[in-house]
């Protein structure tokens, strides 16, 4: 039996999750809340990519570190792909209202690819290393570290001037402006869109002990992979 085939429902789950959200990245969030323009600092990406924490640590959970780690690798090889052919298909139906050059897909490519492996894998070490102690900390603490490394390092290497060899910058990203689009404090654009990013994988990372919960008290000891 084939590895995609045994563990099919993981699979599955993270490829939908990452192409979901490769999609979902195109759509920033309309209207405001206390005069913060959502637009500004958050897509609705944001919502669906941290549930890649979520299939990961049930990955981990059921069947350990090295098939979780396989998981892992099957969603880089789709975040990857979905960075390069996503967005010029949504532009051709109509669906968003730019198209990105081929060297940002590149460097978008790059950024995905390396935020999703380095958090991911970051993900699987925490956990299994905090597996025995109580139900709740291998998956909050695997998650937490994971979306603090995937946003640092794909809001850096998307964005950040520094990896400008990668692919051309993005001169909206670059521009200053008020942080979170509220404070007197400015920074780069970009820097507001990682906080906004982070903070709702944070959230949603407390959100999703709940399904991890359920889910995870239905088997009795890990299955032998």
């Amino acid at each position: 039996m084939s590895f995609l085939t045994r563990y099919l429902p993981f699979v599955a789950a993270m490829a939908v999750v990452v192409v979901a959200s490769n999609i979902l990245v195109q759509f920033p969030l309309q209207g405001e809340v206390a005069g913060l323009a959502l637009a500004d600092v958050l897509t609705w990406g944001a919502f669906t990519y941290p549930f890649s924490f979520l299939i990961t640590d049930l990955a981990n959970r059921r069947y350990g570190p090295s098939v979780a780690r396989r998981i892992v690798f099957v969603g880089f090889m789709t975040a990857v792909v979905c960075s390069i052919l996503i967005p010029p298909l949504l532009f051709r139906l109509g669906l968003i209202e730019f198209d990105t050059a081929a060297a940002r897909l590149v460097r978008i490519a790059c950024a995905s690819g390396a935020a999703f492996l380095s958090a991911q894998l970051l993900d699987v070490t925490v956990f299994n290393r905090l597996r025995r102690q109580s139900w709740w900390r291998a998956p909050i603490f695997g998650t937490l570290a994971g979306s603090v490394v995937d946003t640092a390092v794909f809001f850096s290497v998307a964005f950040a001037a520094a990896f400008a060899l990668l692919g051309p910058d993005d001169g909206f990203a670059l521009e200053t402006a008020p942080l979170m689009g509220v404070f007197s404090v400015e920074a780069a654009r970009w820097v507001s869109w990682a906080l906004g990013d982070l903070t709702v994988k944070l959230a949603i990372a407390v959100f999703a002990l709940i399904p991890y919960r359920l889910i995870a008290a239905r088997w009795s000891q890990p299955a032998v992979a």
